[in-house]
């Protein structure tokens, strides 16, 4: 009923049979339609989302990026509809968007020629001026995250990974600390972009790639964005990096922007905060604090495990993707001075 009425709202047509249910992301839930006028794809926003208070001004805010970029790579927005691309019915928000056919790759199906074309597209998001849109600055405020109550709960509750959270738990603390530190380091130097540009995040049809899924939109430093998306789309299977398609990633983006550097140490600590906040928010889901059903609950009890192995072997990792970053970067200098 929440969904026919959406449609007659956005004039999209009767609903020929009924919703259903796709994967989607952690957060939300996704459904296909199709209706007498064509097919789309219907995201229904977490309530407990949706309750933040900055949850409404920050979804207003990436649609608006990704309508813009829309100009210059290929890219998804929602559908608006008198000039708002989030929509209300019976206290569900939703969007809506033009069914895309096409894909999202495993770990195991991404080559270098899908890290090349998203290296490339990177570089063009990096590269759009998005003044236009006058949009706020958004301002950075330290946190830490109190690891030691989560433990606590968990314990409390006997949560499957209570002793697994303990046994990291002043890790997480001395992570938390760099990652804060690194981020007011790097936040003078900002672009807009996706921020969230993982391979389940793009659809490819064939050999053409749309970016889905904007949600996470906004300012964030131009080498940190590199960096997390180079690694994610080198990732394999078994969460360990592919240092070949870690370097075609960033040979790609180079193409277009031309030479790059920074305090890469910096850069990659920087990089705990995002996997940091997502253990956080899988707890608390695991947790009751911030879950709707049991469904949720169980996610998030599953997300917690798995955050916690990938931080892990995120912190083991760094030493490395640093030494391919300064390689990458002295070799660029030697071919420079030989073609001199």
């Amino acid at each position: 009923m929440e969904i026919q009425k959406l449609c007659d709202k956005l004039h999209l047509g009767a609903l020929i049979q009924s919703p259903e249910a796709i994967s989607g992301g952690f957060l939300h839930r996704v459904y296909s339609i199709s209706t007498t006028q064509g097919k789309y794809a219907i995201k229904a926003l977490n309530p407990q989302i949706m309750r933040r208070p900055a949850a409404m001004h920050n979804f207003i805010r990436s649609e608006r990026i990704a309508t813009m970029a829309e100009s210059h790579i290929p890219a998804l927005p929602a559908i608006q509809s008198n000039g708002s691309a989030i929509h209300e019915i019976d206290n569900q928000f939703f969007l809506v968007f033009h069914w895309m056919e096409g894909k999202s790759l495993k770990p195991s199906e991404v080559t270098g020629l899908h890290c090349e074309k998203i290296g490339s597209i990177l570089a063009d998001i990096h590269l759009t001026d998005f003044s236009a849109l006058c949009l706020s600055q958004e301002e950075f405020h330290a946190t830490l995250i109190p690891w030691d109550d989560y433990a606590h709960q968990g314990n409390e509750n006997n949560s499957v990974w209570a002793n697994q959270l303990l046994q990291i738990k002043d890790s997480l603390y001395e992570w938390d600390a760099g990652a804060n530190h690194s981020a007011q380091f790097l936040a003078s130097d900002r672009i807009i972009s996706h921020r969230d540009l993982d391979p389940k995040n793009v659809l490819w049809d064939h050999d053409k790639p749309i970016l889905i899924d904007w949600e996470s939109a906004g300012e964030i430093n131009p080498m940190q964005d590199l960096i997390d998306t180079a690694l994610y789309w080198s990732e394999d299977e078994f969460g360990d990096m592919d240092k070949e398609r870690f370097l075609i990633f960033i040979r790609s983006y180079k193409m277009k922007v031309g030479a790059i550097q920074a305090d890469w140490r910096k850069v990659l600590e920087h990089g705990f905060i995002s996997k940091l906040e997502w253990l956080e928010y899988s707890l608390k889901r695991s947790l009751w604090l911030e879950c709707s059903d049991e469904e949720e609950q169980q996610m998030g009890t599953l997300q917690v495990t798995a955050t916690i192995n990938a931080i892990m072997r995120y912190a083991e990792m760094i030493p490395h993707i640093e030494s391919w970053l300064h390689q990458e970067s002295a070799t660029v200098i030697h071919e420079s001075n030989q073609s001199s």
